[in-house]
């Protein structure tokens, strides 16, 4: 492992995920990246609620919205991190998740993501899908997924 890619999200099993990968990467001296990203369907809500406050003239633009992933993943290796000596790069997107945790896998040369999935039966994940067997498919390297 040269370079790690860890998909960040709230939950607690995530945050055992990124530890895992954290004190993985120190031991074998790879370059760590956390990645959170904002879906356009919650950048939209979230723009809609900020739009309907009368009293304040705030906007939610596109580089708020990654601005917001980059610090939430910061945040979460910060407070997973703590006490250890691991180096990672918090990075923050916006728009398809797929899609963009493939596209910076590729741009960092990243060969090995670390993703949380969901326990789903075989016609759960073909009926609605399932973000961490769709980049363990689509992925040219290793693929580590922690179930919930």
């Amino acid at each position: 492992m040269q370079r790690a890619l860890v998909v960040v999200e709230g939950t607690e099993s995530t945050k055992e995920l990124v530890r895992e990968a954290g004190e993985l990467a120190e031991g074998v001296g790879a370059e760590l990246f956390l990645l959170h990203v904002t879906t356009e369907e919650q950048f939209s809500e979230y723009a809609t609620s900020m739009a309907d406050i009368p009293e304040r003239n705030v906007g939610y633009s596109g580089k708020r919205a990654r601005e917001g992933a980059r610090q939430f993943a910061e945040d979460i290796g910060t407070e997973m991190f703590e006490g250890l000596d691991v180096e990672y790069e918090a990075v923050g997107m916006l728009g398809d998740k797929e899609e963009q945790i493939l596209e910076l896998a590729h741009e960092r040369d990243c060969d090995h993501i670390f993703i949380s999935g969901r326990k789903r039966s075989p016609t759960g994940k073909a009926l609605f899908g399932d973000l961490a067997q769709s980049v363990l498919l689509k992925f040219d390297g290793t693929v580590t997924i922690r179930t919930d």
